[in-house]
């Protein structure tokens, strides 16, 4: 068993994680669509409708490695799933959750990242979890890199795609659970922006496998249906991303990647109120259907989340608030999480009353790399060495959000990403530290 300060000096190390994006790819998730089509009809069930247009990455990316720390993976996933509200008390700090695969991931002999030997020892039921989880730190982090390099001079936020669509569709209740479209939408949007300028909207579908290549071919014929659910403007101009990570592959970790070009433009026009993410949203009842190019005069219309021209402010309010939301519940949740959310979002699971020893506050700051952080932290014990992890934003993007200034926000940090991207984190702090452009920091040191 590894000591506890050996723990954090891996969780630090850069290791290339495999990329996997090529032509063969392509059609072997192309194969595994028309095996599954087929079998839905042999079962009496409709085909699925998927992305027309899913291709390889562009070529300087399509086939190659990443270079990125456990700690960023980790860092990564908890920001994804903060406002997944699996817990069972209000208030709990669910992203958390995370740091259970604090000695999951080592590293080959040709430092290619792979399962360690805790990693790859998980009970059965514990698996799908595992691959589950770790398949969105890994696409998410291969994900901002695509985006980044197609949008250089925006930002790039990860809103979960829940939270967003619940705004203007339902997707709870007795009556939405008889449709069996409503569980075909992404995992997560994607919003690259910059301030002044329309946002781009990017659905991701992201999963992992510990099984064999062929799983993973199957898994992205099924994302290619997430992420067809959801388009912003005309049908089939939204850009999208599917992914799977192979954990077992052959020299280590595998993302498996596929994308779709588009626009997703949110355009409008300037200084819209309906779009200023300072004021409060609404719950909307957007019909949920998707209108087709058709070859006669009638146009065809299917199930699924549009955004329409006439929509386009009032979403890009709400997936801004929903990002909002996301960095104040890393921060300790709570009212000032709560703030950004409509009832249907979930308002109800982050305000008010929370038990002794479940509530979670924003008590806690720390300088790292010459920076005031403000937000919580976890002590847990390491192979019982006891250690501190924290998780917070920077001090003065914090005020902003905890006080309803999102727009100030984004001005402010999007002047600042480059910043946080190229500081050497780890000054002034004994173990690894992940820094994101949103601002938000995650750090583990012995306590």
């Amino acid at each position: 068993m590894k000591e506890a300060v050996e723990v954090l000096k891996d969780l630090a190390k850069p290791w290339n994680v495999q990329v996997n994006s090529t032509s063969a790819l392509v059609g072997a998730v192309a194969t595994a669509s028309v095996k599954d089509d087929a079998q839905r009809r042999e079962d009496k069930r409709d085909p699925l409708r998927r992305k027309p247009t899913l291709g390889g990455l562009p070529a300087v990316m399509s086939c190659m490695s990443i270079k990125i720390t456990p700690w960023e993976v980790l860092h990564a996933l908890g920001r994804a799933t903060v406002l997944s509200r699996q817990g069972a008390g209000r208030g709990l700090a669910e992203h958390w959750s995370c740091l259970k695969y604090c000695q999951a991931l080592d590293a080959t002999s040709g430092h290619y990242m792979a399962l360690s030997r805790e990693g790859l020892n998980p009970r059965r039921h514990y698996k799908t979890v595992q691959s589950s989880e770790l398949g969105i730190g890994f696409a998410i982090a291969l994900a901002e890199r695509v985006i980044r390099r197609r949008y250089p001079d925006h930002a790039v936020s990860v809103i979960d795609a829940d939270i967003a669509l619940q705004a203007g569709w339902a997707l709870t209740g007795k009556d939405v659970k008889r449709r069996d479209w409503i569980r075909l939408r992404p995992d997560y949007l994607l919003e690259a922006w910059k301030p002044g300028e329309p946002s781009k909207v990017i659905p991701l579908a992201c999963r992992g496998t510990h099984g064999k290549t062929q799983y993973v071919h199957t898994q992205l014929a099924s994302a290619s249906a997430q992420v067809e659910a959801v388009h912003v403007g005309p049908w089939n101009a939204t850009p999208s991303l599917v992914m799977s990570t192979e954990l077992l592959g052959q020299g280590g970790i595998i993302v498996h990647a596929l994308h779709a070009e588009g626009d997703g433009s949110l355009s409008v026009a300037p200084n819209d109120r309906a779009a200023d993410a300072d004021q409060a949203l609404d719950d909307l009842n957007i019909y949920p259907e998707v209108r087709l190019p058709a070859e006669g005069e009638e146009e065809l219309r299917v199930s699924g989340f549009q955004v329409q021209p006439e929509h386009y402010a009032w979403f890009r309010r709400a997936i801004v608030r929903a990002g909002a939301a996301g960095l104040m519940a890393f921060t300790g949740g709570g009212d000032p999480t709560a703030q950004y959310l409509t009832k249907r979002q979930g308002r109800e699971h982050f305000e008010g009353f929370t038990h002794p020893g479940t509530g979670i506050v924003q008590d806690v700051a720390h300088h790292i790399g010459g920076t005031k952080f403000v937000g919580t932290d976890h002590v847990f014990r390491l192979n019982g060495t006891r250690v501190e992890a924290f998780s917070g934003v920077a001090e003065g993007l914090f005020r902003h959000l905890y006080n309803g200034r999102v727009e100030r926000y984004r001005r402010e940090a999007h002047a600042l990403r480059s910043q946080w991207l190229s500081a050497d984190a780890a000054y002034g702090w004994d173990g690894p530290v992940s820094l994101r452009e949103d601002g938000s920091v995650m750090a583990m040191r012995l306590l």
